[in-house]
């Protein structure tokens, strides 16, 4: 018998293909190319070529995500907000979660302001105010009347004049449309079954715009080349400093609210802290890498529901409901020490009122977050209702895959740590679940036994 052998085409190493290499080696092409740029004679005013095409890149992958920002917040929360048809006793827990989720939320934001006051990392940059600049600032009337929808698109229009004729530019607002996804969606739960159909079709959209998103954070390495060469390029030597500065603030504050308040909270309700971080270690690993809490939203229910004792017929309300609006990484770290940077770097004074306006805010922003392009959301958001310059957006984002990770590991181990305290609380944790040894595997069971719904 002859035996035929055939050799498998050789692979690539992980650490080339893997996408946080990818995302490096794309920082530091980015770096190379807008260095050439800025020594080239490229100006924001008067690019040369090289500039002129980072430009054209990190723009259009900024806007490739706030594309699809809007029906993404939309159908995130309208979904949310259906799960909650399937919980017992559901507006007690619901009210538990969503109290919760503010808590840990106002605290985070409250890290995040004092440690962009601390550390400065906007600061000393001798960068003037972009042209487009009017001087407005946020106030608490501004955002209270914005809340109300003028439309039930929450969409708004602009009209400037100039010499070669008039133009007219259409905006979204975030928190308006927010309003109208919870007034749809807690229609939709009134009206019952008649509303079935609407759900499910809300349902499907939402998986469509999520593959998208997918897609668009795929590649992600080439929209970091376009905007950090393009920052270099702009600002030079100034923002390489700056933004390492961001960078480092914002992990501070991440592993702050991870590895200080997270098993604080936990103590005090009377859990092991150990059992937590070895229950939910597997999806925020997951998190870490793929940089989407909706990516991670099956593997974080799972440790909540295996791992951390937490029923699944709460589970599934409370987990997909925090893959969208719980982000203490995304929504009070990031844009409290992002808010504080952009006035610093651009010289900027910010008040008391302001800082009382990033926590509010923060804590009723982060339902817009939607999973996977929370930050630019609460980025945007936070920035315009301060009243502070956007061109500020495209600055951070030339960074944001690097933060990105870390922001998602500790929204992932938030959203998995509020459903325990609350069913803690409320009495339904599985406790003997919670502190059983750990396999490392949160699917291992799967095999010898059907998933027990409780």
């Amino acid at each position: 018998m002859t035996v035929s052998t055939s050799t498998a085409p050789s692979k690539l190493p992980g650490w080339v293909t893997g996408f946080g290499p990818q995302i490096i080696a794309a920082l530091v092409l980015g770096l190379a190319l807008g260095l050439v740029a800025k020594y080239t004679g490229s100006t924001a005013q008067e690019p040369t070529a090289l500039g002129q095409g980072l430009q054209i890149v990190g723009s259009s992958y900024v806007s490739l995500l706030r594309t699809a920002v809007i029906p993404l917040i939309f159908f995130a929360v309208v979904a949310s907000i259906a799960n909650l048809a399937q919980v017992t006793n559901a507006a007690r827990l619901a009210w538990q979660t969503l109290l919760w989720f503010a808590i840990t939320s106002l605290i985070s934001v409250v890290i995040g302001i004092a440690l962009g006051l601390a550390f400065k990392p906007g600061a000393n940059t001798g960068q003037g105010m972009p042209e487009d600049y009017d001087g407005r600032t946020g106030s608490w009337l501004g955002f209270l009347t914005g809340l109300v929808p003028n439309n039930f698109l929450g969409l708004g229009a602009s009209t400037s004049l100039a010499e070669d004729g008039a133009s007219t530019s259409l905006s979204f607002n975030v928190l308006q449309i927010l309003v109208i996804a919870i007034a749809v969606g807690v229609a939709a739960l009134k009206v019952g079954e008649p509303a079935k159909p609407f759900l499910d079709f809300s349902a499907s959209i939402l998986a469509v715009i999520q593959k998208v998103l997918w897609w668009i954070i795929r590649i992600a390495p080439i929209g970091t080349v376009g905007l950090i060469g393009n920052a270099v390029a702009v600002y030079g030597w100034d923002t390489i400093g700056a933004l390492g500065k961001f960078t480092a603030a914002i992990y501070v504050g991440l592993a702050l609210v991870l590895f200080v308040l997270y098993p604080v909270l936990v103590r005090v309700h009377g859990l092991g802290v150990r059992q937590y971080f070895s229950g939910v270690w597997p999806a925020v690993q997951l998190g870490f890498v793929s940089r989407s809490s909706i990516g991670t939203l099956p593997l974080t229910q799972r440790v909540t529901e295996r791992n951390l004792g937490v029923p699944s017929g709460y589970a599934s309300f409370a987990v997909p409901l925090g893959a969208t609006t719980k982000m203490d990484g995304c929504a009070a770290i990031y844009p409290a020490i992002s808010a504080i940077f952009v006035a610093q770097f651009f010289g900027i004074e910010l008040g008391l009122t302001d800082y009382l306006l990033i926590a509010l805010v923060s804590v009723l922003g982060s339902a817009a977050t939607a999973g996977t392009t929370g930050a630019i959301v609460m980025l945007t958001l936070t920035l315009s209702t301060l009243g502070l310059p956007l061109a500020g957006v495209g600055l951070l984002l030339a960074v944001d895959p690097i933060v990105d990770m870390g922001r998602t590991a500790v929204n992932v181990a938030g959203q998995a740590l509020v459903p325990a305290i609350v069913a803690k609380r409320e009495g339904i944790l599985d406790e003997g679940l919670y502190n059983a040894p750990r396999n490392g595997n949160p699917f291992a069971d799967d095999s010898a036994q059907p998933l027990t719904v409780r």
